[in-house]
């Protein structure tokens, strides 16, 4: 079983280095997916909504892995691949004033408009009310997230390792947006 494993993954890192683009999106997206399994399973769901995995994986392989890719390449670009603390920081502290709140922001009008269908005024009123609390909660989570992946990965492993750590952070939003969701248009 070990050899199967090592041949995947290996196949997998030839995938990542012939299309980067492609493997992090199928990456994010079954990472999402899988995400998303567990989240219904955590809320008590006892069949699969296979309408809502399905958003959920096109969600992740559409914008979060591409997004990611383009991201972290800008970044490097932009701090010429600079690894030293300063830079580290700096990198961190622009992702989390910018691309964390628009990502945040992003997914809780996605889920509402598109993944649970309400209409534009309840999505609103329900990123008023929860968006705050979840920003603060994921400045108290990414940034860290952040650091080690700007200090100690290299630039092609980044999307997948922050798509890992999405896995968690998705099936906390998920468990976020069923908990606090508001009722729905009649």
């Amino acid at each position: 079983m070990g050899s199967i494993a090592k041949k995947g993954f290996q196949q997998y890192l030839i995938q990542l280095q012939h299309h980067p683009l492609r493997t992090k999106a199928i990456t994010a997206g079954v990472l999402s997916a899988i995400s998303d399994i567990v989240s219904q399973k955590l809320t008590g769901i006892q069949k699969l909504q296979m309408r809502r995995l399905l958003l959920k994986v096109i969600f992740g392989a559409a914008y979060l892995g591409p997004f990611g890719h383009f991201m972290h390449k800008l970044l490097d670009k932009i701090f010429k691949g600079k690894k030293d603390s300063k830079t580290v920081a700096k990198k961190v502290l622009l992702e989390q004033l910018t691309l964390s709140p628009w990502n945040n922001l992003l997914f809780m009008i996605y889920y509402g408009l598109v993944v649970e269908g309400r209409p534009w005024v309840h999505v609103k009123a329900k990123v008023k009310k929860d968006y705050p609390a979840v920003q603060y909660t994921s400045w108290t989570f990414w940034p860290v997230v952040g650091w080690i992946n700007h200090q100690y990965v290299p630039l092609q492993f980044r999307v997948i390792l922050q798509s890992f750590v999405a896995f968690f952070w998705g099936i906390f939003l998920n468990l976020q947006a069923r908990t606090m969701a508001l009722p729905k248009a009649k």
